[in-house]
């Protein structure tokens, strides 16, 4: 009768440790997909991201072309040829300078993020729309020079 006692503390403390380490198992697996989609996000977050830097390149060079084009009319009557010559063509060659680099940091970013949920931006649009600005670019070049 002694033994009954221990008997049935031992099954209940097996059966206190099975449930412990089913426990655990879930806990582990929970953990895991919770890392796991941490990652994901965070991926989503990098191509975000990159997006807003090729935004950021894409308004910039914008604003180098418009500026380009801007100083021929602004410094015209002000300036020397020579001097609106060179700063209506540095502003437009950074320009295209800023649409190259917008297109060369989207495609080629370096290290690769894990798999995101998010789509990027097709590459052959972003060569297609930049390549477009960089013509526009060159005749706005073309542009200055001619009226001299």
């Amino acid at each position: 009768m002694a033994q009954q006692p221990e008997h049935r503390k031992a099954v209940k403390a097996q059966q206190q440790l099975a449930e412990s380490a089913g426990e655990l198992k879930e806990s582990a697996r929970e953990q895991t997909d919770s890392a796991d989609r941490r990652t994901v996000l965070a991926a989503d977050r990098t191509v975000l991201a990159a997006e807003r830097t090729y935004a950021a390149w894409v308004r910039t060079g914008m604003a180098a072309l418009a500026s380009g084009v801007g100083a021929r009319a602004l410094l015209d009557p002000v300036a020397g040829a020579w001097l609106v010559l060179s700063t209506g063509s540095l502003l437009i060659l950074f320009g295209i300078f800023c649409f190259v680099a917008a297109v060369w940091r989207q495609l080629f970013p370096g290290v690769p993020p894990p798999q995101p949920d998010t789509r990027r931006l097709p590459p052959g649009l972003l060569v297609a729309f930049n390549s477009s600005l960089v013509l526009v670019s060159l005749m706005a070049l073309i542009g200055i020079w001619r009226l001299y």
